[in-house]
């Protein structure tokens, strides 16, 4: 079976991934079945949206049973194409590059950070949670070498167009952008705006007072 498609909505593939955690969880902790009703008592789905979101992948629970965790996982892992490693690149030996490297979900997800990198001096050459940081310069390079498939954008506004093209030419086919910008590139892009995020919680704060 292959990765889901653009038949499938953006917010479905979203409530999959949390799926995934949910029932990695569940298994880990002993069950081996899972009812759509369990998933809306922890996630904010309903059944039924549980049940239309699972029949994208083929997935139909068994009345009374619900559905078998470990097939469900081994379909959401292969859905969400995090069945198999990914190597990463981080641009930007910052603040939020140095929490992405210290994440432990991106390894437990699959995704290895095989390369740092920045153009400050005074990071340059230094181990970061297990990582050398390497020169910019080195880019081009490294992302071939290494296999590169996706880049994470760390770095400030000014700088993260040019920086996404270059990965984009070294042969990088995919981009999380934590840069204060929104980039319209060629690949795919999610493109994380941290402000937004926090003006969206303040909005939703006065509406709950």
């Amino acid at each position: 079976m292959t990765p889901i498609g653009d038949s499938i909505p953006r917010p479905t593939v979203r409530r999959l991934s949390l799926y995934l955690r949910e029932a990695e969880s569940m298994l880990q902790a002993g069950h081996r079945t899972v009812s759509s009703s369990d998933f809306s008592l922890s996630l904010p789905v309903t059944d039924a949206q549980v049940r239309r979101d699972l029949g994208h992948l083929g997935q139909r629970g068994r009345p009374g049973v619900g559905y078998r965790l470990s097939p469900l996982i081994e379909r959401l892992r292969r859905a969400l194409a995090v069945d198999r490693s990914r190597n990463v690149a981080i641009i930007g030996a910052g603040r939020i590059g140095r929490a992405l490297m210290a994440y432990p979900r991106f390894g437990q997800r699959g995704f290895r950070i095989v390369a740092v990198f920045d153009t400050d001096p005074a990071l340059i050459g230094r181990t970061l949670d297990g990582h050398l940081v390497q020169e910019l310069s080195t880019l081009e390079t490294l992302v071939k070498s290494e296999d590169i498939e996706i880049g994470v954008i760390a770095v400030p506004e000014v700088v993260a167009n040019s920086v996404a093209n270059r990965l984009i030419d070294a042969g990088v086919t995919g981009l999380l952008n934590l840069a204060p910008c929104h980039l319209d590139v060629p690949i795919p892009v999610i493109n994380v705006d941290l402000s937004s995020s926090l003006e969206e919680l303040a909005w939703a704060m006065t509406v709950e007072d």
